[in-house]
């Protein structure tokens, strides 16, 4: 029986082979290259090294580069040979992720149909006469068709998100800089963004956690914040469009999407109209304002020289960006400033906005009939994203009455993608994956547990629940008698007993300010889990502690407050806790 590794390489070439999806690819590895990499991946695990996407078979859109085959960004006269990886594609890379090759698109990464290219038109996976979606077609259609794992795309427009809409698979779309553009072929350098394509939110989160992080290389390249928010709210609410916001969608979409909005509640969310008029007006920037210069500045004196390879319209778009006046583009840039004042007033009530990823699914025929003002139409929703800093996740919504994908997205303002992925993840009855690091580890033992009064105070703060833990067997429990409850954990080294908590991860900004906000006598300092960890765990005054109830013996906060409304045992009720030997905790 062959490895595990190298049999997904070999079911993949069969795949490539029995779709015969030639437009797919610009670039095909040769099928033994790739099968030496996963025998020495396959060797290198063995050894134990720990590579979490080892084994995953990625499929690059041939703007990114990748080292060693060609980069075309769709034209052939544009090609050259990168001696080195995009940083996206050397963190996949080093993770154990194989390439399979380079991947179709709209030329020059403009275009949201998939159809711009001299490579020939890339065909939606499940109905040949339907377009793919663009510009990171090739990408969308080798996970759709099940031969990749991952695709990488880039996104400015909606690039990485209506093909996903498209094949009902996921995408995901961060916030400007978090994932670095160094060695990716630029169409607007301001608002491209690298973007992953999975058919399930897991394995898209997987690639996407690796692919973040700055970079000296990019300098648009950004961290996450101090302050970011690492989970959705407990019971979320999300903005949805009001009717008059919707008129650009098919029937078949409006109705989807209505279905998507209804089912919100059993999925455990609440939502509410708003008006989304100040987002698509800000939209149309991107083409019909000033900031479509930033596509001439990318391709534009390439494209003048005129190009055999060059696609029509790609060249009409880029060309006609030359002519735009700075102070138009000031103007714009102005435009914009405030446009994102209003979206994040917009969405300071919810935890994102969920909107249907495109208007509708035309032909290839349709398209190329009228190749301008359907692309204009299907980038409706998604347009705005980058324009105005904001992050989305795509993921498939309920299917239209013939039983065709249609897609969603969840909006959120920049560096919240944790809160899209939770919401997308909820949409999708599935547990979420977690896409940030960062953070503090916090335990709460009393009133900050679930269901108790101030764990709000968490959630409000965006912490994100890691688990039920226990700490070990050298801590008592103390009622501190205060208004609401609240224990205090004392450290009593060898005479104690494992205390039950709940484990949450917070941003350090966050961190901050909810100690700064703790009333006396808490405070926060270490704990010691029962499996080694320390951790950070909330604090009290010893002269409070020293008042305080002995409670130990019920195990947890949880355990005695539910023992509470029907009495206590008289040596619980009766015994004062001895004087703590380190600093209490709560």
């Amino acid at each position: 029986m062959q490895p595990e590794i190298r049999e997904r390489v070999l079911q993949a070439y069969k795949r490539i082979a029995e779709v015969d999806r030639p437009e797919v690819w610009i670039t095909l590895r040769d099928e033994n290259d790739v099968l030496a990499e996963a025998v020495a991946l396959e060797e290198a695990l063995a050894a134990g090294a720990d590579l979490p996407l080892a084994g995953s078979l990625v499929a690059v859109k041939d703007n990114i580069d990748v080292a060693g085959l060609p980069t075309t960004a769709a034209c052939p006269e544009f090609a050259y040979t990168p001696e080195v990886s995009a940083v996206a594609i050397e963190r996949l890379t080093s993770q154990g992720a194989l390439i399979l090759g380079k991947t179709n698109l709209d030329q020059f990464a403009t275009g949201l149909v998939g159809t711009r290219s001299p490579y020939g038109a890339v065909r939606c996976a499940w109905d040949p006469t339907l377009v793919s979606g663009g510009s990171s077609s090739g990408s969308a259609v080798a996970v759709a068709l099940g031969i990749a794992d991952i695709g990488i795309g880039t996104d400015t427009a909606g690039s990485g998100r209506v093909p996903a809409a498209f094949h009902g698979i996921v995408g995901i779309k961060t916030s400007l800089g978090i994932v670095p553009n160094t060695g990716v072929v630029p169409a607007c350098a301001d608002y491209d963004c690298v973007t992953v394509l999975a058919r399930d939110l897991d394995s898209a989160t997987a690639a996407m956690k690796v692919m973040t992080g700055p970079t000296a290389t990019d300098p648009r390249s950004r961290a996450w914040p101090a302050d970011v928010r690492l989970a959705a709210s407990p019971q979320p609410r999300v903005a949805v469009p009001r009717g008059e916001d919707l008129t650009s969608l098919s029937p078949a979409y409006r109705r989807a999407f209505e279905e998507t909005v209804a089912g919100l509640a059993d999925k455990g969310m609440s939502h509410a109209e708003v008006g989304i008029s100040a987002l698509l007006d800000a939209a149309t920037l991107l083409y019909d304002g000033a900031i479509v210069a930033q596509r001439y500045s990318a391709v534009g004196e390439f494209l003048d020289t005129a190009p055999a390879g060059a696609d029509p319209t790609v060249a009409a778009i880029v060309r006609s960006a030359a002519g735009p006046s700075a102070h138009r583009y000031v103007d714009d840039l102005d435009t914009l400033a405030r446009a994102k004042t209003a979206a994040r007033t917009l969405l300071s009530e919810f935890d994102g906005l969920l909107l249907p990823t495109t208007t509708e699914h035309p032909t290839i025929a349709a398209v190329q009939s009228d190749p301008m003002s359907i692309n204009r139409r299907l980038g409706t929703f998604t347009n705005f994203c980058n324009l105005l800093d904001m992050a989305a996740v795509a993921v498939p919504g309920a299917p239209t009455p013939d039983g065709t994908p249609f897609g969603v997205m969840v909006v959120v303002p920049a560096f919240e993608e944790q809160i899209a992925i939770d919401l997308a993840a909820q949409l999708s009855g599935i547990e979420s994956p977690s896409l940030i690091d960062d953070g503090i580890e916090v335990l709460a033992v009393g009133a900050h547990l679930r269901g108790f009064p101030v764990h709000h105070q968490l959630t409000d703060r965006g912490a994100r629940f890691s688990g039920e833990v226990t700490t070990t067997a050298d801590y008592r429990l103390v009622d501190l008698h205060t208004t609401p409850p609240k224990p205090g954990l004392l450290r009593r080294a060898g005479d104690g007993a494992p205390i039950s908590g709940e484990l949450y991860r917070m941003s350090a900004a966050a961190l901050g300010t909810f100690l700064a906000g703790l009333p006396s006598p808490m405070g926060l300092g270490p704990v010691e889990l029962s499996d080694g960890r320390w951790v950070t765990g909330f604090c009290c005054a010893h002269d409070a502690a020293e008042s305080g109830t002995d409670i130990t013996e019920f195990g947890g906060w949880r355990a005695y407050r539910a023992h509470a409304g029907t009495g206590l045992p008289p040596s619980v009720a009766t015994r004062t806790a001895r004087s703590p030997s380190t600093v209490p905790m709560t």
